[in-house]
């Protein structure tokens, strides 16, 4: 008999955490376990490039703006052609597929929060009510933090029986600590040298990552502290609306010949190991895969206290947790990490150690499969 088919259900395939760890999952679970389809609801992008082998199938069910009521038809008739075992939706804006899984096929049902991107704090109205009305329609939720797992039952009303935790798992062999014998990269000579000491952070510069706020704690920690500026840098690697925002802010203070925006990078593992600080600045998050891919880099992580962060980030043991929004607060957790080597050494090792023990892609894949084998039987 053929491996059950599981069809994925989102909004898009790009360059994100969630589309990151998807993208993870289906490349390290084995193939005579479940098959797989992905239905990108919008479209999908070269970030599809990343799925390994050509026994995984893309469909782009091309959303036009706003709301496109033909869209559920064809992801209806989509579903019938493709018969799968399992649908898997993530997040709200695929959410509605469940409705139209439950019409079209006998499909289990599985739908994953990974974050409330649209609704930081999960309290809008208008959206947990709609989540409430197809909370009927879902078998089982998977939640990437405890944080969402309590959200769900608190505000959406889901039994606690019906939700499973998994955290995101990293591939520690691919993001790990620079080694003597690594050939240094074409442009480490422009990033940096051995004078600097970089606060790097990785993702889309949108606002909801808040790069703005980095930018601005950079700026006070070189304003408050002048001496750093020859001897400390500010790296970002990605796109988004706010990158103009951030470069025109480093340029009025004057600072933009120590801040490189590199804009989006395929080789963000090397660029992790060049960094010694990893920040990241996020007004609201599920579970972050870059915190975790810099935690297995060896690096201390400077988070926003929001989401799961606390869960990952262990205070005053890998890194610093500080509010949203208050640079004050992150330049002077930067100025603590710049001003101390023996301090960004010992955390960033204590986080190296906490994901060869706890944040492993086998655990996390194991656990996805432990779920769709429940779901099924």
């Amino acid at each position: 008999m053929r491996p059950p088919l599981i069809v994925h259900v989102i909004y898009s395939l790009d360059v994100g955490g969630l589309e990151n760890g998807l993208v993870n999952l289906i490349n390290n679970m084995p193939r005579d376990r479940y098959r797989h389809a992905i239905v990108c609801l919008h479209s999908f992008t070269d970030f599809a490039k990343r799925i390994q082998g050509s026994d995984v199938p893309i469909y782009s069910l091309d959303k036009k703006p706003g709301k496109d009521l033909g869209l559920y038809v064809r992801l209806g008739r989509l579903l019938r052609q493709l018969k799968p075992d399992i649908v898997h939706t993530r997040n709200l804006a695929a959410l509605e597929g469940q409705v139209v899984a439950a019409i079209a096929v006998s499909a289990r049902r599985v739908h994953g929060e990974h974050g409330r991107e649209v609704d930081v704090a999960g309290l809008n109205i208008k959206y947990n009510l709609l989540r409430r009305m197809i909370r009927p329609f879902v078998h089982r939720y998977i939640a990437v933090s405890r944080d969402l797992e309590q959200w769900l039952i608190d505000q959406i009303g889901v039994e606690p029986s019906r939700i499973k935790q998994i955290y995101n798992g990293v591939d520690s062999q691919k993001f790990r600590p620079w080694r003597v014998e690594d050939p240094a990269p074409p442009w480490q000579a422009q990033l940096a040298n051995d004078q600097h000491v970089i606060i790097g952070s990785v993702g889309r510069m949108a606002v909801i990552k808040d790069h703005l706020t980095l930018v601005r704690a950079f700026i006070m920690l070189i304003q408050q502290h002048p001496q750093l500026r020859e001897t400390t840098r500010l790296v970002i690697v990605g796109d988004g609306p706010c990158r103009e925002n951030c470069a025109q802010l480093l340029a009025e203070a004057g600072l933009s010949d120590c801040a490189y925006l590199m804009g989006e990078q395929n080789d963000v593992a090397e660029l992790m190991r060049a960094m010694d600080i990893f920040v990241l600045p996020s007004l609201g998050e599920g579970v972050s895969n870059t915190i975790l891919e810099a935690m297995a880099t060896g690096l201390p992580v400077v988070a926003t206290q929001v989401g799961g962060n606390p869960e990952l980030v262990q205070a005053s043991v890998t890194g610093r947790l500080i509010p949203a929004d208050a640079p004050q607060a992150m330049a002077q957790a930067l100025f603590d990490y710049v001003n101390d080597a023996q301090l960004r050494v010992s955390h960033g090792r204590a986080g190296r150690a906490i994901i060869e023990h706890q944040y492993s892609l086998p655990t996390m894949v194991s656990a996805y499969m432990q779920t769709y084998d429940t779901v099924l039987r």
